[in-house]
């Protein structure tokens, strides 16, 4: 792959399914993805679950941390997240923001500071895949750090009730 700086604007569900794809496929060590709920982004997808258990498989460090301001989509909806989280709760992380940070509205995804996916908005399906840009992948982990701060757990590894 190219070190060349490399940004890909998008427009549609199936390509930003595709950019988070790439990204994912991408990522070595640390795969950050902020989204409202994650329902219909591909995360319950065969696809999706490969690679991602692939990226957990390949190193005991690397690390996975899924953000949104609903998590009910994840923990009721996506069977494969949750086998994922169960098999690897020790490298993947569910988190739910909390009610002041409702008002983000900019889906994004950060793979090893130095790639990124960066949705306009929630209702918008146009953004933007970046490849080799340390600079702007820096600016949204440190922001996907800053929520993360301040969220808690959405989803855990143990099933609990009923």
């Amino acid at each position: 792959m190219s070190e060349e700086l490399q940004h890909s604007q998008f427009d549609g569900i199936a390509d930003y399914i595709e950019a988070l794809d790439t990204l994912c496929a991408l990522t070595k060590r640390t795969l950050c993805i902020f989204e409202k709920d994650f329902d219909g982004l591909g995360f319950n997808s065969e696809k999706r679950y490969d690679i991602l258990r692939h990226f957990l498989l390949a190193n005991s460090n690397n690390r996975l941390y899924l953000l949104a301001h609903d998590t009910r989509y994840l923990a009721q909806n996506c069977a494969r997240m949750t086998m994922l989280l169960r098999q690897f709760s020790h490298s993947m992380l569910i988190y739910r923001t909390p009610q002041h940070l409702i008002n983000v509205s900019e889906p994004f995804a950060v793979a090893d500071e130095t790639h990124y996916v960066r949705g306009f908005h929630f209702d918008d399906t146009r953004g933007i895949l970046a490849l080799n840009d340390p600079q702007g992948a820096l600016a949204l982990h440190f922001q996907f750090m800053e929520m993360w701060a301040a969220s808690r757990s959405g989803v855990s590894a143990n099933t609990t009730g009923l």
